[in-house]
């Protein structure tokens, strides 16, 4: 199971984390099926995603390559930021051009990974929404020019 420890961060089990690497594989996997695999029955795996879920361990969602569904233009956008973080980051997690919002401790305070439709969209985003957010100094913009890799398969390790 899926058990707080000291820091409140979820401990796994080896078979909740099992299960987890199930799900990575294939999201639709009948939960019957991942209860063979790991040795509990359809109702008890039921019950186990749920708390994951709950718990926030994991998400069950349907991943797509944004060029198929019209968000022609990707970009990591690196953010310095002036004093407290925490409301930049909170009004970039915001947005929904915002895909992932990660604080770091390297050249930027704050990297993201920006989804748009078109390289006005883009445009828009970085110059009139993110560089105008108070304490953002400076953004620096990597266009990606084609994606190569997604995959959220890495396990549990």
């Amino acid at each position: 199971m899926a058990t707080p420890d000291k820091n409140g961060t979820p401990s796994l089990d080896s078979v909740s984390l099992a299960i987890i690497e199930q799900l990575q594989e294939d999201g639709r996997r009948p939960y019957a099926t991942i209860g063979k695999a790991v040795g509990l029955s359809e109702a008890a795996v039921r019950q186990r995603v749920q708390k994951l879920l709950d718990q926030g361990v994991m998400q069950i969602v349907a991943v797509t390559d944004p060029l198929t569904v019209g968000f022609r233009r990707q970009a990591m956008v690196g953010i310095d930021v002036d004093g407290d973080l925490d409301p930049v980051a909170d009004a970039l997690t915001a947005m929904d051009e915002v895909e992932y919002v990660v604080v770091t401790a390297g050249s930027f305070d704050l990297l993201i990974e920006v989804v748009c439709e078109d390289d006005d969209h883009l445009l828009e985003t970085i110059n009139k929404r993110i560089r105008t957010l108070p304490g953002v100094r400076s953004t620096e913009s990597f266009v990606y020019l084609k994606l190569r890799k997604q995959t959220y398969t890495w396990g549990t390790r």
